[in-house]
């Protein structure tokens, strides 16, 4: 990646000097504070934790004649302060599943460390623009999340093309990914199963992580503005050796006057099938299942006006096997997805999700909340439920923060509570790090040179 990133830089600072015979070099700190306290409690005798977290990334935005950029970024992590989070719960035998994760999940006993988070170079004209490296990024399922104390990136190449004002054509090349919550560059196949495995399709523990051969992954992207219907996208995201996702989205905001607000509706296809062997040949030990056939639709409606903010969100998910999207690579694409918890792993499931968001004033606040019901597959069919899920009720309670006076700050809070639905009587270990929890999450930023 060095010798690549070298070779890129030697070709294209001659063109920028072919180019332009003025000199022009910008250079810009990029520095992100970050401070993250999170803590789950149960009612019961569940083990209850929390940790306090700190990262800080320090680099730089160097730019050469307004089009060629180098990026560089370093982040220190640090665990504060918190309870033990390498021991199991007494009652379900179950690891703590969301503290552990502002850290080091191939290290749980490393307190500090460090990442190269970023290093990157860029050029861009108009119309067009290429960056290879270590970059963040935001795909439909290859995204940074805001759940721990640094962003999922990735490592490789990046050029995207805009002809006129209502197309956009985006492309990726993957071979690396930076998993949030680790303190190395994995390949796309290691990277798979950092997270939890859940079950495999017999209902005995899933044996892929370490297991699962893929090389690459490549996104394309298209978007498109259409008069009186709205913004047009789609995207296919395809793992070599893994599965193919493609994915369609149409959004439209409707409004005659400040007055009487504004509709905005979305609707979203999506369909996903395996490829290659699944990531590996014996089917014990492979990821995904490549006979596996999905699709999915999602819907939404919502309403703005003067200060508020609603939506209804639905989504239905069917078809042969299970979607699959590692956890560790993004959160849902689909509109129903709510902070801290995702559907990803299942045969079919149905969710109904409501939103509310307020504005107060010019304070800077928006106190929102989620409210959603999640219909799951049974816990007993293990090909459509991988993580022995059951149907369930989460409410999320936030505010949201951004101080007028104080432009690099912000802060997040979210109070998080998941129940089953039904009242079938679950084991210990189907109840811990799923339901009867109060979950927290309060997140600070800051950043002096955005």
């Amino acid at each position: 990646m060095r010798k690549i990133l070298l070779g890129v830089f030697l070709v294209l600072s001659f063109h920028a000097k072919a180019q332009q015979s003025e000199n022009k070099l910008e250079i810009v700190p990029d520095i992100h504070f970050r401070t993250f306290w999170m803590s789950t409690s149960y009612p019961s005798d569940f083990k209850n934790d929390f940790a306090l977290g700190s990262s800080l990334n320090i680099g730089t935005k160097i730019t050469f004649k307004e089009r060629l950029q180098l990026h560089l970024g370093y982040r220190l992590y640090g665990n504060l302060w918190s309870s033990d989070l390498t021991s199991p719960d007494p009652l379900s035998g179950l690891n703590n599943r969301y503290e552990v994760g502002l850290f080091d999940l191939l290290n749980v006993d490393d307190k500090f460390f460090g990442k190269l988070e970023t290093l990157s170079l860029g050029y861009s004209q108009s119309k067009w623009g290429l960056r290879i490296g270590r970059t963040g990024i935001n795909t439909n399922w290859i995204n940074a999340q805001d759940g721990r104390l640094a962003p999922t990136a990735i490592e490789g190449i990046h050029t995207w093309f805009s002809p006129n004002s209502s197309w956009d054509f985006g492309l990726w090349a993957i071979n690396r990914i930076g998993v949030r919550g680790t303190s190395k560059w994995l390949g796309l196949g290691e990277s798979i199963g950092v997270f939890p495995v859940g079950r495999d399709v017999d209902g005995n523990g899933s044996q892929y992580r370490g297991n699962t051969s893929s090389d690459w992954m490549g996104i394309l992207e298209v978007s498109h503005e259409v008069n009186k219907l709205g913004k047009i996208s789609f995207s296919e995201t395809l793992v070599q050796n893994i599965s193919n996702t493609l994915w369609f989205q149409i959004e439209r905001n409707r409004s005659k006057s400040i007055e009487k607000g504004t509709w905005f509706t979305g609707f979203q296809v999506g369909f996903q099938h395996g490829i290659g062997d699944g990531g590996n040949v014996d089917p014990i030990l492979r990821y995904k299942d490549p006979s596996d056939v999905n699709w999915v639709v999602s819907g939404k409606l919502g309403y703005s006006k003067n200060n508020w903010i609603t939506s209804l969100s639905y989504s239905h998910l069917d078809g042969k096997g299970r979607w699959l999207s590692p956890r560790e690579w993004g959160k849902d694409a689909w509109y129903t997805f709510i902070p801290r918890e995702r559907n990803e792993g299942f045969g079919n499931m149905d969710a109904l999700v409501t939103y509310v968001e307020y504005k107060v004033g010019e304070t800077g606040l928006r106190p929102y909340i989620h409210f959603g019901f999640h219909w799951l597959p049974s816990l007993e069919d293990f090909q459509a439920n991988k993580y022995g899920f059951a149907s369930y009720r989460q409410i999320n309670v936030g505010l949201k923060y951004k101080p007028n006076k104080l432009k690099a700050v912000d802060l997040h809070l979210i109070l998080m509570n998941k129940e089953a639905l039904g009242s079938k009587s679950l084991t210990p270990r189907q109840r811990y790090n799923k339901f009867e929890m109060l979950h927290i999450n309060g997140m600070l930023n800051w950043r002096p040179f955005k």
